[in-house]
Parts: structure tokens; C-alpha cells; sequence
């Protein structure tokens, strides 16, 4: 018998949690609706300026970076410090692309060498940056680089069973070397000033109404994907091995599971989804720089999630949204308190609400759908 629609593998993840489905509805209504206020006179009380689309178009790329996080720490139990290393490998690949875009439009007018490079006088293109100037080539590299060395790094910290804070400590490290690296300008990536000065994307400028409407449209195709491919592994058989591995990793190996591999292919997933994310931040805020490698954007990261719900996955889009959203009015209204705020608050749900804010919501509907069986 031929199996119903409904019984394939995606249906029955967006029909079986609530959680998902209001997520989804939530992200169309966002996907339409923003690009159609866009159209509408800034003066209008509904409309929506080009600055503030592409701010939310930033919070996105943050949510997409955040669903990564909570992949591994909230369902696998890796806490990574280390994933907005990921995120700025993947937006230095995009980075890359539009610098080669440029051309003869730099200040230089050099049509192979970026400004940054003639200005230190480099007489030749890396072989790095080789290929960068075909789309298709970065969009690759965004996936291989983060993915490539979160490969790298897993097997080796796996490998060696190393766990807990120590692994933490050891993702902090990776990404505070990766900044300091970056740093340097005989690096090739534009020293402390970075990338920007971009011109066009695909042929087009990155700076016209058209292509900001389709960096949104991106992004919210990328955040809606992204989270159904965790949907998807985490109520998989693999992914029902991985949180056993967050919950009693000695019994899981015990047990005969290959407890490292599941840990690497997990880690190396959120990596990537951090890449992609990145290559969608670059073009919309226009610069990318070493700052983005920070131990403390890892840090915040983990904020995010813990704020809105870890092992959520939509608690983690929630988080990265309500807590960015924060920033943004604290840094404008009252920037020398916005580091204590950040830190209060992540105090405040770590003692009265460990399940985040989508776990009280989840809660007070528990409670309430007893109640509702007893009247009816």
C-alpha cells in the first residue's frame, strides 16, 4: 500500500510539534510581509524603510546562527564557544567574492587586487583568493571552509574524548586564534579594517531596493530550511542517538554506538548552518572584519539560546531575536549599561527560567490542556 502525503518524514515534523507550525506561519507572514510594507512611502504608518529590513534581515542571519548553537549544545550536548568562528569564516568567503566585484571601481582602480592589498603594496593576487571571483565558488567555500575545519577540529577533540568545559575552553581558543590571525595584514583579509566598500552581487548593486528585498527573502528561505534540516535530524533515529549521548554518553557507548561520529557529523552540520549564515550577514550589514571572530559573539550566542529555550530549536529563534532586539535599544539608549543588562539577564534565566521563555509558554499550555479535558 502506497504510503498518504501526509506520512512523509517532513509532514509529520510540521504536523506533529505546534511549536514548529507557529514558527513556520510566523516566518511566512515575516517573508511576506516585510518586503510589502518595503513598498509602501516611509511616511506611511505601515511602511517599512530599507534600514529597518535590513536590520531585521540581520536578526535572521543571528537566528540561523543560533538554531547551529542549539543543534549541538541543546540536543547533542557540546557547548561550542567557538561557532561564531564559523559564522566569520563563512561571511570572509562571501566577503571575498564581493571584494573581487569591484574592479576598477576601487580607489586604486586596480581590476584584480582589492584596495587593502595594492595599498600594502602586494604585487599579485594570493592563490587563495583564486576562484573567488565566480559566485558559484564562494557559495561552495562557504560550506567547505566552516565545514572543513569543524571536520578537522571534531575529529580531534573526539577523538580524544575530550568533553564538557574543557571542550568549551578549547572552541574559545579556536576562535580567539583565528582572530588574531585575521588580524594580521600579511594574512591577505584586509587586517583590523577587513572587507567592505562592496559594490554588486550577481551583477547587481548590493545597495539597490531590489537586491536588499532579495537578501531578506534569502534569509528567511535560509532560517526556514535550516530549522526543518534540525527538525528533521533531531527526531530521526541519529538524532534520538545524539541526545542520548547528551543525556548518558558512557551508556550510549556502552551500548555500541560510535559515539564520536555522531558528535563530529553534528558538529560539522552546525558549522556549516553557521557559514551560511555569515555569507547572508556580510552582504546586508556591508563589511566584515577579525571583530566578528570574538570569543564574546560565541559567548552571546549561547545567551541567545539559553534565553529563548535551548533544545528548542524555535527557542533559539526566539532568543537570537528578543535578545538582539534588545541590544539594538540598549546600545542606542543606554550603551554603558547594555553589558550589564546582557548579564543580568542571562543570571535572571538561568535561575528562574532554565527552559527559557518558549519553555514558559510550553508550560502555562500544559497546565492548561487538563484543565480544558476535565470541563469538556
Amino acid at each position: 500500500m502506497n504510503q498518504s502525503p501526509v506520512s512523509s518524514p517532513l509532514l509529520k515534523i510540521m504536523l506533529a510539534d505546534r511549536g514548529t507550525q507557529i514558527f513556520l506561519v510566523l516566518l511566512a507572514v515575516l517573508t511576506i510581509a516585510v518586503p510589502l510594507l518595503h513598498t509602501l512611502p516611509e511616511s506611511s504608518a505601515l511602511g517599512v524603510s530599507g534600514y529597518t529590513m535590513t536590520l531585521i534581515g540581520k536578526y535572521l542571519t543571528y537566528a540561523l546562527l543560533a538554531i547551529a548553537v542549539d543543534l549541538v549544545w541543546g540536543y547533542c550536548g557540546i557547548l561550542s564557544l567557538g561557532h561564531a568562528a564559523f559564522f566569520a569564516l563563512g561571511g570572509y568567503a562571501m566577503g571575498m567574492y564581493l571584494m573581487r566585484q569591484i574592479g576598477t571601481r576601487g580607489v586604486y582602480g586596480d581590476p584584480i587586487l582589492p584596495d587593502f592589498m595594492v595599498f600594502l603594496n602586494w604585487k599579485e593576487l594570493p592563490w587563495f583568493w583564486s576562484g573567488f571571483d565566480m559566485f558559484w565558488f564562494a557559495a561552495l567555500m562557504v560550506i567547505v571552509v566552516p565545514g572543513l575545519l569543524a571536520l578537522i577540529f571534531g575529529w580531534l577533540a573526539f577523538r580524544s574524548r575530550v568533553t564538557g568545559v574543557y571542550l568549551s575552553i578549547i572552541t574559545q581558543a579556536l576562535t580567539y586564534a583565528l582572530m588574531l590571525a585575521f588580524f594580521r595584514n600579511d594574512m591577505g583579509f584586509g587586517g583590523n579594517n577587513g572587507l567592505t566598500d562592496f559594490k554588486d552581487i550577481l551583477g547587481v548593486s548590493i545597495n539597490a531596493p531590489g537586491t536588499r528585498v532579495t537578501l531578506f527573502i534569502a534569509s528567511c528561505l535560509a532560517l526556514a530550511l535550516g530549522y526543518l534540516a534540525c527538525r528533521y535530524i533531531t527526531v530521526s533515529r541519529a538524532g534520538r542517538v545524539v541526545q542520548a549521548i547528551r543525556d548518558a554518553e558512557m551508556r550510549t557507548r556502552f551500548l555500541g554506538y560510535r559515539v564520536e561520529t555522531y558528535k563530529l557529523w553534528i558538529f560539522a552540520f552546525s558549522a556549516v548552518l553557521a557559514g551560511i549564515a555569515g555569507a547572508l550577514y556580510v552582504p546586508q550589514v556591508g563589511i566584515i572584519n577579525p571583530s566578528e571572530f570574538q570569543p564574546i559573539n560565541s559567548i552571546e550566542v549561547v545567551i541567545w539560546v539559553a534565553v529563548g529555550g535551548r533544545g528548542t530549536l524555535y527557542g533559539a529563534v526566539a532568543g537570537a531575536l528578543l535578545v538582539n532586539y534588545a541590544k539594538s535599544y540598549f546600545t542606542a539608549a543606554l550603551p554603558e549599561f547594555w553589558l550589564y543588562a546582557l548579564g543580568a539577564l542571562f543570571i535572571t534565566v538561568t535561575l528562574f527560567l532554565p527552559r527559557g521563555v518558549t519553555g514558559v509558554g510550553a508550560k502555562s499550555a500544559s497546565k492548561a490542556a487538563p484543565a480544558k479535558a476535565v470541563t469538556a
